[in-house]
């Protein structure tokens, strides 16, 4: 017979899990995928187009795991799927331009959400202006120029750190929160 849930053990004292309110033992959480999954979607985050330049060569790619890491240097962290081009041009230039996105980011998510070769004019259509980061979208919000500080390899993605040297406001805006039905997948 196997195992209910309900029948898990406090490796304290031994007791059956969950115990009654007030008996000073540890709830025993579940690590069923399910329930981590919709927890980790309840993390919110910001929507940004990151673009890069290097060697004459451009793209953006749409990324939802942007954070706030540090105040002084001021320092972000960004998260790529191991494989998307952008981050062989990240990884040479050592740079990026983050475009961050307002409360209807409908366009840009059908834009850049497909994804983009190095061949590709990722900016077809669109109003741009070239900077020393990456190329800025018109249209965001705000613009944050960042240059790497580290690199770390997380399971299928890549987490950047980088250092804000340069950004500013593009107009008036709320900014995109992004929220998953699940974190475990896109």
């Amino acid at each position: 017979m196997s195992e209910s849930p309900l029948d898990r053990h406090c490796d304290r004292c031994g007791a059956v899990s969950p115990p009654a309110q007030g008996q000073g033992h540890p709830r025993v959480l579940s690590g069923e995928r399910s329930g981590v999954g919709a927890a980790i979607g309840r993390i919110p985050s910001g929507c940004a187009i990151l673009t890069v330049e290097q060697g004459g060569r451009s793209t953006g790619v749409l990324v939802s795991w942007v954070q706030q890491a540090s105040f002084e240097p001021p320092s972000v962290t960004v998260c790529i799927r191991k494989g998307r081009p952008a981050a062989e041009l990240i990884d040479a230039s050592q740079r990026f331009l983050l475009n961050l996105l307002g409360d209807d980011p409908t366009a840009m998510f059908r834009h850049f959400g497909r994804g983009f070769s190095l061949e590709d004019d990722a900016f077809r259509g669109m109003e741009t202006e070239p900077t020393e980061f990456g190329v800025l979208l018109r249209s965001c919000i705000a613009y944050l120029g960042c240059r790497v500080t580290q690199k770390v390899a997380v399971g299928d993605h890549d987490l950047y750190v980088a250092e804000v040297v340069a950004g500013g406001i593009n107009g008036a805006g709320k900014p995109y929160v992004h929220i998953r039905s699940s974190g475990l997948s896109y």
